[in-house]
């Protein structure tokens, strides 16, 4: 994964994770996009056989440390969401990107109900209801970065 190839994907990653992080307006952000979970999602089904649940894993992780959360919580609600798309990879390839995207919206739900249940088990988290925001604009911006991402692996030649 660190060859030239390896750069750009880790660059796309990094990209994610600085997304993740930036300041945004209160109103705005709730509805941050899941950007680590969608790219990562991209890469499994592009190469499964070099992203998949450890690169999920430790993604995760550099999420908890960024964003202050107990550890491991968000790391095991993106190895489960990549686990589902690294086992089903073939099935989800052959989708349209519209089908794609309510998966996305599927898993981004999924990530988001696993990281509330672990962190109301730790920490008697309560529930709102702006925890499952991020569901829609991560289906409406599948579409575009699944283009966008395609466009940068044939461009750089990602096999």
């Amino acid at each position: 994964m660190f060859s030239n190839n390896g750069v750009i994907i880790l660059l796309t990653l990094l990209i994610a994770l600085i997304a993740t992080i930036t300041p945004m307006p209160l109103g705005v952000d709730a509805f941050r996009p899941d950007w680590v979970l969608i790219i990562l999602v991209y890469w499994c089904l592009a190469l499964p056989n070099k992203i998949n649940i450890i690169t999920a894993w430790v993604m995760g992780f550099i999420l908890d440390v960024l964003l202050g959360s107990v550890l491991g919580v968000h790391a095991c609600a993106m190895a489960l969401s990549i686990y589902i798309v690294v086992v089903n990879f073939q099935k989800i390839r052959n989708f349209s990107v519209s089908q794609q995207a309510l998966i996305i919206g599927v898993l981004s739900a999924l990530y988001h109900l696993v990281v509330f249940w672990l962190q109301r088990f730790l920490n008697d988290a309560v529930f709102l209801p702006n925890y499952l925001y991020p569901v829609i604009t991560s289906i409406i911006l599948w579409p575009w970065l699944f283009l966008l991402l395609r466009r940068v692996r044939r461009h750089f030649q990602i096999k």
